[in-house]
C-alpha cells in the first residue's frame, strides 16, 4: 500500500521540529538503546503519524502536550487509539511534563509494558 506523500512529508517535518519531551525520549529509544528494541519516530500508520513505534512488539508510544487535554483532543485521541488497537497494537501515552520531570517513572512503566509485550509475542 502506497503511503500518502503529504503524510510522509509531514512526518519528516515533525521529526525536525520535535518537542523537548520527544527529543529526550528519542535519545533514550534510538539505536536500540532501550531493551534492545528498534523504535522509529514520527512513524506513519495511515491515516496517522505516531510519535514512536516498535514493530517488533507492536508498541506505539504517544507523548502528549497540554493541547491533548481539551474535550475535542481527548475524543480524537480515543478514536485514534481505538483504530491502532484494532490493528493489534498496544498504545501507551505519557504527558510531556511526565517525560521531562519524572523520566525514571515513565521508563519504569515503559519497561513493564515492553516486557509484557515481549512475553506475549
Amino acid at each position: 500500500m502506497k503511503i500518502n506523500s503529504q503524510l510522509l512529508e509531514f512526518a519528516k517535518n515533525m521529526r525536525t521540529n520535535a518537542t523537548d519531551a520527544e527529543h529526550l525520549m528519542w535519545q533514550i529509544l534510538r539505536a536500540r538503546g532501550f531493551m534492545d528494541l528498534k523504535f522509529r519516530r514520527q512513524h506513519v500508520i495511515a491515516p496517522y503519524i505516531v510519535d514512536f513505534y516498535c514493530h517488533e512488539i507492536g508498541l506505539v508510544i504517544e507523548l502528549d502536550g497540554s493541547q491533548h487535554g481539551t474535550d475535542d483532543a481527548v475524543e480524537y485521541d480515543a478514536e485514534r487509539t481505538k483504530f491502532l488497537e484494532a490493528l493489534g497494537l498496544k498504545v501507551v501515552r505519557y504527558w510531556n511534563h511526565e517525560v521531562l520531570g519524572n523520566t525514571e517513572v515513565v521508563l519504569e512503566h515503559l519497561w513493564e509494558v515492553c516486557c509484557e509485550l515481549k512475553v506475549n509475542k
